[in-house]
């Protein structure tokens, strides 16, 4: 077992670089996810709304007026 007096505590500089790699890690990670990812092909919408996804650009496109879907 290690003794807490001789444990020697790590740097900012240190955790820093511990950080910078683990974020390097991950995103080298969701990269290979996205790439192995097979793109969904949905089924057009029938019957909805004209223009922009209103929940995306808010209720101003109807004038103001909030409804509940």
């Amino acid at each position: 077992m290690s003794d807490s007096k001789t444990h020697k505590k790590p740097s900012k500089a240190e955790i820093a670089a511990r950080i910078k790699a683990a974020g390097e890690r991950a995103l080298a990670e969701a990269a290979e996810r996205r790439a192995a990812e097979i793109p969904k092909e949905l089924p057009p919408e029938l019957g909805g709304q004209k223009g922009p996804e209103p929940t995306r650009y808010g209720d101003w496109e109807k004038k103001g007026i909030i409804s509940d879907f």
